[in-house]
């Protein structure tokens, strides 16, 4: 099933709170964690192509809970996409 496209950046995704579900299985047991793994785990979410663009921008590295929201939280201001698909925390 094709997840509708959102008709402007004010509209909720289907996949709005997504990749606050992909952090919180992430940081259950870590607290840190490797660029790598985000990758992989949302890509075996088969999430949009907007969210694996923006887990694509993190930069290489080991990421506590913090870090890793707040370049992701960066990355979705910057897309304006907050509205569609959620910040996370």
């Amino acid at each position: 099933m094709v997840a509708k496209q959102p008709l402007s950046n004010l509209e909720r995704s289907d996949d709005y709170g997504a990749l606050q579900r992909v952090i919180d299985v992430l940081f259950a047991q870590n607290e840190l964690v490797r660029r790598m793994d985000v990758v992989v785990l949302v890509e075996s979410y088969d999430l949009p192509a907007d969210l694996i663009e923006i887990i694509s921008l993190l930069p290489p590295g080991m990421y506590g809970r913090q870090a890793l929201c707040d370049q992701l939280n960066s990355s979705i201001a910057g897309h304006a996409w907050g509205q569609v698909y959620g910040t996370v925390d």
